[in-house]
């Protein structure tokens, strides 16, 4: 378990992808994180204290579930960046599609990715609906709409193949229980940074009823 911000930077330097260039962008993150939580409220003040932690150890334990190469790498909601920026710092050869809808999110997400020089990852500034389907290798969501709903929304960019990633919180086993419509092969892993948390992992066959 990662339990604190030296843990965090440990571990994250002994990830395959974690080179000298990687963590400088990372740390580029952080930095840029700390100044802009000054203009908006992309995460909790208290959490700033915890960045490496509770937002990039946390985004990069996903890296694991994923072979090298595999791609484009969909992030849905990314917010403030995580994990999508992560991912996209750790993997910049990675194509990286980050779905966010608010404006000032899209902003953010803009010039984080421009100053990080992160070429391959690009933000899709529309709410989930409205986005152009297409098929992702990985998809990933992050405190982004319970389980049924996001799978109902996101579906459509999935096939058998597609890499899950869905951290839940403490609501991943329940919300993996209460799951009925859907065919799937989904677990729950335990989280390296919440003892508390799980992350849904797996891969997707369709409504159950409906040819795949």
């Amino acid at each position: 378990m990662i339990t604190t911000e030296d843990d965090a930077r440990a571990w994250l330097r002994a990830l395959p992808e974690c080179d000298d260039a990687a963590m400088a962008r990372l740390e580029m993150l952080a930095a840029l994180l700390a100044q802009e939580n000054q203009r908006q409220n992309l995460v909790s003040e208290a959490s700033l204290g915890q960045v490496w932690l509770r937002h990039i150890a946390d985004s990069a334990q996903l890296l694991p579930f994923v072979p090298r190469g595999t791609g484009p790498w969909m992030d849905l909601g990314t917010g403030a960046g995580f994990p999508g920026l992560v991912i996209a710092a750790l993997r910049p050869e990675c194509e990286v599609l980050m779905i966010e809808s608010r404006a000032r999110r899209i902003d953010w997400l803009d010039r984080a990715r421009i100053a990080m020089g992160l070429d391959r990852a690009r933000v899709v500034g529309q709410r989930l609906e409205m986005v152009e389907s297409c098929q992702a290798a990985v998809i990933s969501a992050r405190a982004f709409a319970p389980l049924t709903r996001l799978l109902t929304l996101s579906a459509r960019f999935s096939t058998s193949d597609t890499i899950w990633l869905l951290p839940k919180g403490q609501s991943a086993q329940q919300e993996l229980h209460d799951l009925r419509e859907w065919r799937h092969v989904f677990h729950v892993e335990q989280s390296l940074t919440d003892p508390q948390a799980g992350i849904i992992v797996g891969t997707l066959a369709g409504r159950k009823g409906k040819a795949k």
